[in-house]
């Protein structure tokens, strides 16, 4: 992957096919090492092709793989349910200790009654 965003660096900065050199140069000044048979194979694929048309492609063949986490927004769906409905409840607690301080505003002479 590195080598690839080394790449589309170069081509952004003005390089419509840049080798070796030039990607091995970008990764060394960020203290990256290089794996010549790796960086000659993503030069090799991606020379000669249009930036703009690879990333179009991803976009649609990642669009149309499943994003496997159905199961875990099932799971979520509930507990996020159960703790809105106990936010919800706690105001209501919070409002009857209010009233209950109200009835002791009589200094609680009226407890036993």
């Amino acid at each position: 992957m590195r080598y690839v965003a080394a790449y589309m660096l170069a081509v952004l900065g003005g390089q419509e096919s840049p080798k070796n050199a030039d990607i091995e140069k970008i990764l060394s000044s960020v203290g990256i090492e290089v794996d010549s048979e790796r960086l000659t194979r993503v030069v090799k694929e991606l020379s000669g092709k249009s930036i703009e048309q690879l990333i179009k492609d991803g976009r649609e063949k990642l669009s149309s793989m499943p994003v496997g986490g159905g199961a875990v927004a099932a799971a979520a769906a509930p507990a996020a349910a159960a703790a809105g409905a106990a936010e919800a409840k706690k105001p209501e607690k919070e409002e009857k200790k209010e009233e209950s301080e109200s009835e002791d505003d009589d200094m609680g002479f009226g407890l036993f009654e």
